[in-house]
């Protein structure tokens, strides 16, 4: 993204039910190629393709269990689009 940082975060207690509905929207985002992740106010698109970096993680400690998913991809290039037309003179 041309450098640029762009951050989405939500926190928030929910059910499996909700918490399956999540995720299978953002299966469905993975294979349409985007999905639009936001709440109140945030919104961020993203566009993964190509191959992924994927991480699960799990840990039980102290009575608290976490599971954890992390896909990483590399943005296409975005052509510069603050170039005019071409110009050639002879």
């Amino acid at each position: 993204m041309g450098g640029s940082t762009k951050r989405f975060t939500h926190e928030s207690l929910q059910d499996s039910k909700t918490i399956k509905t999540l995720l299978s929207s953002l299966a469905k985002g993975f294979s349409k190629g985007e999905m639009t992740l936001g709440d109140e106010g945030d919104e961020l698109v993203l566009k993964p393709g190509g191959l992924m970096n994927v991480r699960i993680k799990a840990d039980r400690e102290d009575g608290t269990s976490t599971v954890s998913l992390r896909v990483t991809w590399s943005d296409p290039a975005e052509p510069d689009l603050k170039k005019g037309a071409p110009r050639v003179e002879s």
